[in-house]
């Protein structure tokens, strides 16, 4: 049996477990839901990595990776990093979200990458802080009028 908490695909199985994960309604507006983060890992195939995060067998989060992005289009700036993360309504605060950028951070190490790159919604009530306290820093980039944020991993 799997430690907790760890990681588990999406498969048929815990499809629709996964597409009813619900952040809080004050935070709905800055994170998309998880059904459109598996159709864009549908459309993405090889740079997407969706996987539930799991306590026991409770799922309480979602994460989406992105791996080796062209990010400015000129094939010269390639990316890696945390796409979306949704931590349930009545999960947050016990350590679900630091588990899932560690858990991107070691994906992206194991892949040969030394940087995590993050977007947020700026302003009240976004994330932005629980990104600075992981040592997230922002580069002074706009993506889609999100900050970015970015985690040295070497």
């Amino acid at each position: 049996m799997p430690t907790s908490p760890h990681l588990r695909e999406i498969t048929p199985d815990n499809f629709e477990t996964a597409i009813g994960l619900r952040v809080r309604p004050d935070q709905e507006h800055l994170v998309a839901p998880v059904v459109k983060s598996l159709a864009e890992a549908y459309v993405h195939p090889g740079v997407a990595w969706p996987r539930l995060v799991c306590d026991g067998d409770e799922a309480v989060g979602f994460l989406m990776a992105f791996f080796d992005v062209d990010w400015t289009g000129g094939g010269t700036d390639l990316r890696s990093g945390l796409w979306r993360l949704n931590v349930a309504d009545g999960r947050q605060g016990r350590g679900y979200g630091r588990f899932a950028v560690e858990s991107v951070a070691a994906e992206i190490r194991r892949r040969g990458g030394t940087r995590l790159t993050v977007t947020w919604h700026p302003g009240p009530g976004g994330p932005e802080g629980f990104y600075r306290t992981l040592g997230f820093r922002p580069t002074g980039e706009v993506s889609g009028g999100e900050t970015v944020g970015v985690l040295d991993l070497s």
